[in-house]
């Protein structure tokens, strides 16, 4: 497995472009090496459940809202669909990114790839409506579906 031949800055910084919080990278080098990709993603998730809700949203810092422009490769495709969608759904979503962050205190986070904008519009003004224990493990799930993808396209480079 290639990241396991990595200097630990490398994978360090790879690990990061994957989550951004700084505990779970942490962890993360600690397993080191791996021996196949189900251990990765295994211990990815494993140890995502057991870092703090700090870590949490200082993963979710590490992310553009749904809609704005990035120069994050990995986000701008994750979010592609939102570039071909209509100016009533992009005005939608910017209203419903900034109810949530006043709600919430934090932006939306969902798993993107594959979903029309349309589905994470509507995604997002379905979870405005839950608690906000509720959605901080929402989106710490949610997090864990981008990260593990992340993993796996880390793997394929």
């Amino acid at each position: 497995m290639r990241l396991n031949d990595l200097p630990p800055e490398q994978l360090k910084t790879a690990l990061t472009q994957c989550c951004g919080s700084t505990v779970w990278v942490q962890k993360m080098l600690d397993i080191f090496p791996v021996k196949d990709e189900a251990e990765l993603l295994s211990a990815a998730t494993l140890l995502w459940h057991q870092c703090t809700e700090k870590d949490w949203l200082e993963a979710f810092d590490h992310h553009p809202k749904i809609g704005d422009k990035t120069n994050n490769k990995w986000a701008s495709e994750e979010q592609s669909s939102v570039a071909n969608t209509t100016i009533s759904v992009l005005k939608d979503l910017e209203e419903g990114n900034h109810l949530y962050l006043k709600k919430f205190g934090y932006i939306f986070i969902v798993c993107a790839t594959g979903k029309p904008a349309t589905e994470m519009l509507s995604l997002l003004q379905a979870r405005l409506t839950n608690t906000p224990e509720k959605e901080i493990k929402t989106a710490m799930e949610e997090q864990d579906k981008i990260t593990r993808l992340r993993l796996q396209k880390l793997l394929a480079s």
